[in-house]
């Protein structure tokens, strides 16, 4: 028997609700399933995702494949990570990210001299443009 953790609709016409559940492989979307571990309501803002993690990690023990949607709904609630044991792939490029900004170093803040040789600079440039303004 094999069994997988999958979606099963709910809601009325034009408003879905799903609920996470454990069946049987063979049985059909809406049909006899084993167990409910979670619940999600894609029409609010945030999604409510929630998931009964010990009942999900017991299952996933036991043997239990998870379907695509599902699976990513286990990796946002965190217990794919406590599964597996690797870290989900959106926060690993967190991590890392944070890891780079943190090693950069940080641009030197421009000193006295620079901001004078900055402002003659843009003096020159005015003279010129004053100059070749003249000429024509």
């Amino acid at each position: 028997m094999a069994v997988r953790i999958r979606l099963r609709r709910i809601g009325k016409k034009k408003q879905p609700q799903y609920r996470l559940i454990v069946a049987e492989a063979a049985s059909p979307r809406d049909g006899r399933f084993i167990e409910s571990i979670g619940r999600y309501n894609p029409r609010l803002d945030p999604p409510l995702i929630s998931v009964d993690e010990e009942r999900a990690l017991s299952w996933l023990r036991q043997g239990a494949q998870p379907s695509d949607t599902a699976k990513s709904m286990l990796v946002k609630t965190g217990v794919w990570e406590k599964f597996s044991g690797e870290p989900a792939p959106a926060a690993v490029a967190a991590a890392e990210a944070v890891a780079e900004e943190q090693t950069e170093a940080p641009e030197p803040e421009p000193t006295a001299k620079a901001e004078d040789d900055l402002s003659a600079t843009r003096a020159e440039g005015e003279d010129t443009a004053a100059a070749d303004e003249t000429a024509a």
